[in-house]
């Protein structure tokens, strides 16, 4: 069923590099018919992205600092700007001091914590907060997050803490936009070789325990996820808020 985005408008946070499952979303969104809006961090990230944005249907390029109030409004405003109503936002973003993930849990600073926190999950609602005023005829936000929110993975630490305060965030927020017509859902995807997983120590020994014990003997492509989140962005998952759509391979259901 080709075609499942066409004439959407599509918000997508969280495009580091091309290896990163926000580019991989927004590669599928495009190939499905939607316009994106991307955003950067910062001018160091703003040739990269433009770069991407080459092999996209992208309709705008926006700076985005989700710690500073300044640019989420700005951001809000590029939205409005555009004139046509946002169907769609991806939350992919998240950070953890690396020395947080390579420490024993017990020894996270509050510094630490609170930064984790701050981006991996207070970011959802601050940018959802900016991009709903654009959202005029509903629509869909996802997020990202990883089975650690729910069960201990070695070396995630902080970050397991701060994927189970977005999940959480994920139902508040589809219980209060839901009468708006926007539906709020993750997607957690198993573990896939990026940038940012490259930084939890041992990681390589994760991916070889998925592939010997999850059902589909195999590892999260990005490419799996994409489509997952064409799914949650398209008029197919009409009646799907609150949830966490399981991407891993089965590997979420397995015991010891």
């Amino acid at each position: 069923m080709p075609g499942l985005l066409e004439n959407k408008l599509a918000l997508i946070l969280g495009i580091a590099n091309k290896w990163s499952l926000a580019y991989a979303i927004a590669q599928a969104y495009s190939r499905e018919g939607a316009r994106l809006v991307l955003t950067y961090l910062g001018e160091h990230q703003r040739e990269a992205v433009e770069s991407m944005a080459k092999e996209l249907n992208v309709e705008r390029i926006a700076p985005c600092d989700v710690t500073k109030e300044q640019e989420l409004s700005g951001l809000s405003d590029t939205l409005r700007s555009i004139g046509r109503p946002l169907d769609s936002v991806v939350h992919s973003l998240a950070f953890a001091n690396r020395e947080d993930l390579n420490r024993g849990f017990i020894e996270t600073p509050r510094e630490g914590f609170l930064l984790a926190q701050e981006v991996s999950a207070y970011s959802l609602v601050a940018v959802a907060r900016a991009a709903a005023r654009a959202m005029t005829a509903g629509g869909s936000i996802t997020t990202l997050t990883y089975l650690g929110s729910t069960r201990v993975v070695p070396n995630y630490n902080v970050m397991g803490v701060a994927k189970a305060a977005l999940e959480a965030s994920v139902r508040y927020l589809a219980s209060e936009l839901g009468p708006s017509g926007i539906r709020v859902n993750a997607i957690s995807a198993g573990p896939v070789k990026t940038a940012s997983a490259r930084a939890v120590k041992d990681f390589s020994s994760i991916l070889e325990v998925v592939a010997k014990r999850a059902p589909l003997r195999h590892n999260t492509e990005p490419a799996e996820v994409g489509d997952a989140a064409v799914f949650l962005a398209s008029h197919l998952s009409r009646g799907v808020t609150g949830n966490v759509l399981f991407v891993d391979s089965g590997m979420q259901m397995m015991g010891l």
